[in-house]
């Protein structure tokens, strides 16, 4: 009979309390809140599910999961189709190839709030910033960006005199200002990520892969994305994650300017709980928020993970 030892326990003790202490207590706790109506106040009382019921047959929370959803399919597919091509030509047995690697890994390390500032100035509305200048070479009227709360195809459809149906509009100009800005900042983290998955590929496959007479295009398709698969799936699932907590360049871009139209559901957290101090409601939100990250994950890791090579 084996003898039981605490000594393994006593190694992943200080882990585990960090755990429990930081990540399922508030976990926990937060749950608990969002059963409460008038949490911290006098009239505090358990409502069970109430605060539930209210979010799923209101419009607000729809709203804010529609502009989630429009930012993870206008971000996540096109940050990792660039920061793949990116991590492609850095790839490559070019000169001062560090460099390049550093220029494009800066965006990541810089503060998202600063560089959002930055990106303020670069969507000014009028003649004054950057992008309507980049525009106005071309002989486009000047846009107002994160001011502008009309969706983007309804914009274009009005430009084209085509009216579009509000269901068709898209996501708003503010939005993909948003959009804009996040997939320029997280393109290094991205670009390091495929990178380090591009090195781990045997040199050899590539080589036989040749001897068989396969072209660029066959090596890519066949040699590179099935080995690298392990590191796409890592990203895709990461970059959804992040793109639902999104919330610094929305609140530094956006907050008070486009009427709500960039009002994800970790803006929504933010304006229930500081806003107007329904802690319940708040709590609630991020509750179901947390769900729908662990649902999509689930999802992703069952329908994609049968096809990654290992």
């Amino acid at each position: 009979m084996r003898r039981f030892s605490w000594q393994p326990y006593l190694y992943i003790a200080p882990a585990g309390l960090l755990l429990i202490t930081f990540s399922f207590y508030p976990l926990i706790y937060a749950v608990w809140m969002s059963m409460h109506s008038g949490w911290g106040k006098p009239a505090q009382r358990f409502v069970g599910i109430s605060n539930y019921s209210e979010l799923l047959t209101g419009a607000e929370f729809w709203n804010s999961l529609g502009v989630s959803v429009w930012y993870v399919i206008g971000t996540v597919p096109i940050a990792l189709a660039l920061s793949f091509f990116i991590a492609n030509l850095l790839f490559q047995k070019l000169r001062g190839l560090g460099l390049y690697r550093t220029i494009y890994f800066l965006p990541y390390v810089t503060s998202t709030v600063a560089a959002a500032m930055v990106w303020r100035w670069i969507f000014s509305p009028g003649t004054a910033g950057a992008a309507n200048t980049f525009l106005d070479w071309f002989g486009i009227p000047a846009q107002r960006w994160y001011y502008q709360s009309a969706g983007v195809f309804a914009l274009v459809g009005e430009h084209f005199g085509i009216s579009l149906p509000e269901w068709a509009a898209g996501p708003s100009l503010a939005l993909v200002s948003v959009m804009i800005f996040s997939i320029w900042h997280a393109l290094g983290f991205d670009v390091v990520i495929f990178l380090a998955g591009l090195s781990a590929v045997p040199r050899e496959i590539y080589e036989a892969a040749e001897i068989d007479g396969a072209g660029s295009s066959r090596k890519m398709w066949h040699v590179t994305l099935p080995l690298i698969s392990p590191t796409l799936m890592f990203l895709a699932i990461v970059s959804v994650i992040r793109s639902f907590q999104t919330f610094n360049q929305i609140y530094v871009l956006t907050r008070e300017q486009s009427m709500g139209s960039t009002q994800n559901l970790t803006m929504l957290i933010f304006n229930q709980f500081y806003g107007v101090f329904n802690y319940g409601t708040a709590t609630a939100t991020a509750v179901l928020l947390f769900l729908i990250m662990l649902g999509l994950t689930v999802l992703q890791l069952r329908i994609v993970g049968p096809r990654v090579h290992y």
